[in-house]
């Protein structure tokens, strides 16, 4: 053993200044605000500006990340960025980050989990970390989903926006704080239940939008992810009732509140921001972390669970434990 923890010690995010509202799709589509909301917990979500990309939201979270953390872009040794919406197929988007960050000294990689994408990438930073790999990364999850929906299609339409969400994690000798335990799955048996036709080598004449099944959708993710929080939890040597926060995906309303109701965690032990941002798939976790810690929902010594469900069909849950470095190193 290392004897090493890995630690978040800062986080940011950022969401396009274009906001889409519920009214908006109903002037073309057969909808209207109240359907929307009911159904799915989303009043309004942000989407990029013609010739915004996902580089350019991650670069935004992960600046405000490394404030957060008081480092500099050349004290990072890897940075890690959840995506199902690189730039361009190759080179990687965290390559573009990077760059365009002057994080010299890191190494760049994407990885493609789609929602569950950010549990999964903090899972590999913490054996990065933990085994002595990198000191320092950068772990970000930024999606621009609007590029990949057919908008006449009201059933996916409606879901999804775009937004970025960015953590600092680094390694700790504070054995008893930072990421605990993390399982991940997967089920590429379903694989039709979210997914995009074209876009790869595949079916290249196919339209490369969101095709969801929502019905078995719904039906699965809350069955999954329950079994994903009890198997964490359990190696943690802990229950629902010790969590000071959960902080789910943010897929849709009625899945977050049937997973809650399983757990018995009252509506102020978990974090929701559906209703600002809808879907953004990789970023909402992050984001929805970032605005837990700045609002001050989180304090030292907090637990907090993460747990995610998506196309792949993958899912993912990890515990870990708050540790205010942010405060700590501004009095150094």
């Amino acid at each position: 053993m290392s004897g090493l923890r890995a630690v978040i010690t800062g986080t940011g995010s950022y969401a396009p200044s274009r906001i889409m509202t519920n009214d908006d799709f109903a002037a073309y589509l057969e909808t209207n605000d109240t359907w929307i909301r009911e159904r799915t917990g989303i009043r309004e979500r942000r989407i990029a500006a013609e010739g915004e990309a996902t580089s350019d939201l991650a670069v935004e979270a992960a600046n405000k990340a490394l404030e957060s953390a008081g480092l500099a872009p050349s004290d990072i040794d890897g940075i890690l960025l959840a995506t199902a919406t690189p730039d361009i197929l190759f080179p990687s988007t965290a390559c573009l980050v990077q760059a365009r960050l002057g994080a010299t000294r890191a190494f760049a990689f994407d990885l493609n989990a789609v929602c569950s994408g950010f549990v999964y990438a903090m899972t590999v930073a913490k054996s990065l970390v933990e085994t002595g790999a990198a000191a320092r990364l950068l772990v970000i999850g930024s999606e621009v989903m609007s590029r990949s929906l057919d908008w006449s299609d009201r059933g996916t339409a409606i879901l999804f926006g775009d937004g970025a969400g960015a953590v600092v994690v680094e390694a700790s000798t504070v054995v008893s704080r930072g990421l605990g335990s993390f399982r991940l799955g997967a089920d590429g048996r379903h694989w039709e239940m979210i997914h995009t036709p074209g876009g790869g080598s595949r079916r290249t004449e196919e339209p490369a939008t969101i095709r969801m099944k929502g019905g078995e959708t719904f039906k699965m993710a809350v069955r999954q992810l329950q079994e994903s929080v009890l198997e964490v939890l359990k190696l943690e040597g802990i229950s629902p009732a010790d969590i000071s926060l959960l902080v789910p995906h943010q897929a849709n309303i009625r899945i977050i509140d049937a997973l809650a109701a399983r757990l018995g965690l009252a509506p102020e032990r978990i974090m929701v921001n559906i209703d600002r941002y809808g879907n953004t798939s990789a970023a909402s976790i992050p984001v929805a972390l970032d605005e837990a810690v700045r609002g001050g929902r989180v304090q030292e010594g907090d637990r907090i669970l993460l747990t995610a469900f998506g196309a792949g069909v993958t899912w993912g849950s990890g515990v870990l434990t708050w540790e205010a470095h942010r405060q700590k190193r501004s009095r150094m």
